[in-house]
């Protein structure tokens, strides 16, 4: 039953799931062939059974013979006797001799014959004895190994249910891992014949082009001042379409405008939103040009977001187009639209429709000139002269569009103007309209003839490429030149930069010494952090006291100076309301004829004069004790900032230092487990392939094993068969013949 069910697990899936369950079901194996193995013995012990009792119906039957013959002799014996009686008087003959030599002859034999009978029967019993009882051994055997595979069977099958989602999970991670081993294998195919084929000088590293690059730069300056002016002429053309819808044919003031023209004025009035990317977008391209970059159409990525903006507007023009044909078909149906003003609508609509197709074809070219920085090729852009031709070809064209609509524009603004019911506000807006028509024209102009005058440098080898090779620049050749260029910067800037004053050899030893020595001693650094705390404390007490007598040299300066100005005022009064100063007084004084008391003012001047001296110099004292009070407090400041900025930057370091031991047991730490992961995974593989391989062995020895058990089953099976009939023929043997 176990060897049947392992064949259909087999024939079920791939070779995994094989291996899967042949693990799984190696107990029920185990017990299948240990019930197999006693079921064999059981066999062999019933057929030395059988043969014993062939045997002991053969010894049976000859005993019966045996009796038969015994008595046969007896009568034979007792028929001799009765004879013997008869010639008894005759005497004894030597016939009478000769019978009894033959009886004692049987009697011997019949002696033989009956122990042999007893021994035979005793080993009769003690064999069906001993057969009985490995009879009843067996079977309990047997029933004990039959729950053991019950029991085996059922965790088996636990097991195989429980299992069965994670056998299938690693059965399509298998069959993902082949499908990515083969796609690999194929790729790495592919990179050898590339490589094989490949060119070697397209490896080299181009030189660095760079008047290329102040020539590409000043190019995309003037374009881009080209582009602003289109911009913003696209933007009030738009925006006065947009008026004019609101005015003609039906004045929205008065009256609503239908519902086609109000379509096309709210997607008019979007057109903001398509116009300024197209500037920004090159703005963009042009910031990326610069002298220290690359510039070819593989490496100009800005390039494909202009594109972008320019698709979105080449979407927009074509979107507003339907409704500006019917906006203009709906002027036409107006009452007073003369033929003439028809005709010129139905040139403006088919110079609109021009217009729409030149976007769209400038569109296209675009397109393809910013395709090689989005999917590089090794032969580059081969057909970029052409497309730049094309380019240029068709902003002409587009020059020409403009022009001519702005010339059907200004004709049919002529003819709206003599119409009678026409309003100063629709010929403002149409003069609006033409001047940014007229603006439109000039900056097409200007642009499609700075293209065809640089079309020259646009159509050019740029001037990149590698040495020897043939083939377009590779943005990761750009990316190792500029790296290289500022490489070879960096080193001239190196070199060229003067060397600092060095040390002298013994004053560094010095230092070095008193270096070593405070770092290492801890309880010196500490002694010098008590010593500096010590000293700010003793200079925040410096400070605190030239506070204070700051403030009391200001108070003293404001007391001397109400003092001197009350004898200002005091001398002002005695001199008799002279109103002129100290010194005009003192001048006064000392030159006055009429004064009767000229030594005593003169005294008094004079006392004056000096106490304001004595004073001024005073006052100057206290400012420059001031300042300089000033100036201790910022370096007393300074210093103490200092100090705490020295002991955070030693703090930050000694955290710094800690964290990079720490980075680093760490780094070493990931690598051994790395390294013990790789290992681990060698080893579990080298374990996989050597379980798969006794896996595959034991199965074929079982497959051989059973073979030939079913083999021997058959020999057996057929032996049974020829003592069945063995046993048959002889029990139709009749007696006789046994006689």
């Amino acid at each position: 039953m176990a060897y049947r069910h392992i064949e259909q697990n087999v024939q079920r899936g791939p070779r995994g799931y094989h291996l899967k369950v042949l693990i799984q079901t190696l107990p029920s194996l185990s017990v299948f062939f240990s019930t197999h193995i006693l079921q064999e013995q059981m066999k062999q012990r019933e057929h030395s059974l059988r043969k014993v009792e062939q045997e002991m119906d053969s010894l049976s039957f000859r005993n019966q013979q045996l009796a038969k013959r015994v008595e046969l002799l007896q009568e034979e014996l007792a028929t001799s006797q009765a004879k013997g009686q008869k010639s008894k008087n005759k005497g004894d003959s030597p016939s009478q001799q000769g019978l009894q030599q033959t009886q004692s002859v049987f009697d011997e034999d019949l002696q033989k014959k009956i122990q042999e009978n007893e021994r035979l029967h005793i080993q009769f019993y003690e064999a069906d004895e001993q057969h009985r009882q490995q009879e009843s051994q067996l079977k309990v055997q047997l029933e004990e190994l039959e729950r053991d595979r019950e029991q085996h069977q059922a965790i088996v099958d636990g097991l195989t249910s429980k299992y069965m989602d994670t056998i299938e999970r690693l059965q399509s991670a298998q069959a993902r891992l082949e499908v990515k081993s083969q796609t690999l294998e194929r790729e790495s195919n592919e990179c050898r014949v590339q490589t094989e084929e490949c060119d070697y000088n397209s490896l080299n590293v181009p030189p660095h082009n760079k008047r290329h690059q102040l020539k590409a730069r000043d190019v995309a300056g003037q374009a881009l001042g080209f582009v602003q002016d289109i911009v913003v002429a696209l933007l009030n053309f738009h925006s006065y379409t947009e008026q004019r819808v609101h005015i003609y044919p039906l004045d929205s003031s008065i009256e609503p405008i239908s519902p086609l023209n109000q379509k096309f004025s709210q997607y008019l009035h979007e057109n903001a939103a398509y116009v300024r990317p197209l500037e920004e977008g090159l703005v963009q391209l042009h910031q990326s040009i610069t002298e220290d970059t690359v510039t070819v159409l593989e490496t100009v990525g800005k390039l494909k977001g202009f594109a972008d903006h320019f698709t979105s507007y080449t979407h927009f023009l074509q979107k507003i187009l339907p409704y500006q044909l019917k906006s203009l078909e709906e002027e036409c149906r107006a009452p007073l639209c003369t033929s003439s003003l028809i005709s010129k609508n139905l040139e403006l609509q088919s110079g609109m429709k021009r217009i729409t197709s030149v976007f769209d074809k400038l569109h296209s070219y675009i397109i393809l000139l910013a395709l090689p920085s989005e999917l590089y090729h090794p032969t580059g852009l081969t057909y970029s002269s052409a497309v730049f031709t094309q380019l240029a070809a068709c902003l002409h064209s587009l020059h020409d569009a403009v022009k001519e609509m702005s010339k059907h524009y200004s004709q049919k603004a002529g003819l709206e103007q003599q119409l009678p019911t026409v309003t100063q506000k629709l010929c403002t807006t149409n003069e609006c309209l033409l001047a940014s028509l007229g603006m439109l024209t000039n900056s097409t102009d200007k642009i499609a003839t700075f293209f065809s005058n640089n079309l020259d440098f646009f159509t050019s080898s740029t001037g990149y490429g590698p040495r020897g090779g043939v083939g377009a620049l590779n943005p990761l050749q750009a990316e190792s030149m500029l790296g290289n260029k500022k490489k070879a910067s960096d080193y001239m800037q190196a070199i060229r930069k003067p060397r600092a004053e060095s040390v002298p050899y013994r004053e560094a030893l010095l230092n070095r010494r008193v270096l070593t020595s405070s770092t290492e001693s801890r309880q010196g650094l500490t002694q010098q952090v008590v010593a500096s705390q010590e000293k700010i404390a003793r200079l925040e007490q410096e400070k605190e006291h030239w506070l204070l007598e700051t403030q009391l040299g200001r108070v003293r300066l404001e007391k001397e100076s109400q003092r001197i100005q009350d004898l200002e005022t005091q001398l002002s009064s005695a001199l008799g309301g002279g109103g002129g100063s100290p010194a005009s007084a003192l001048s006064l004084g000392l030159g006055s004829p009429s004064d009767p008391f000229p030594l005593f003012h003169r005294t008094i001047v004079v006392g004056l004069s000096l106490c304001v001296q004595v004073g001024d110099e005073e006052s100057r004292e206290q400012l420059i004790k001031t300042h300089y009070m000033a100036r201790v407090g910022e370096l007393t400041t300074q210093l103490q900032v200092s100090d705490s900025k020295a002991v955070n930057f030693h703090a930050e370091c000694r955290a710094l230092a800690k964290r990079l031991a720490l980075a680093e047991k760490s780094r070493e730490t990931l690598t051994e487990e790395v390294k013990l992961a790789n290992q681990n995974i060698t080893r579990l593989q080298d374990e996989l392939a050597t379980t798969k391989r006794s896996y595959k062995e034991q199965l074929s020895m079982m497959s051989d094993h059973l073979c030939s058990m079913n083999e021997t089953l058959s020999k057996q099976r057929e032996e049974i068969d020829i003592l069945k009939l063995s046993s048959k023929v002889q029990n139709k043997v009749p007696l006789n013949t046994l006689w």
